[in-house]
């Protein structure tokens, strides 16, 4: 039982570092320091993706609230 949630603990940290470097090679490509620069910031799919891999390795998958 130990090494599923190990795996699972494991698969929201690394698809969150995915997103970080999408994130960051589109930011570079368009001479951006931050997605808050740029005019696609609320229709970007890419950002909001990158959003929901936040929460999700934050809460794990798991739905309802997490703790900072």
């Amino acid at each position: 039982m130990q090494n599923t949630v190990n795996q699972e603990l494991d698969k929201f940290e690394l698809h969150l570092d995915e997103m970080i470097i999408k994130i960051q090679k589109c930011q570079e490509e368009k001479s951006v320091k931050s997605c808050s620069r740029c005019e696609q910031y609320f229709a970007c799919e890419l950002r909001n993706n990158y959003v929901k891999s936040v929460y999700n390795s934050m809460s794990k998958g798991e739905t309802g609230g997490f703790e900072f």
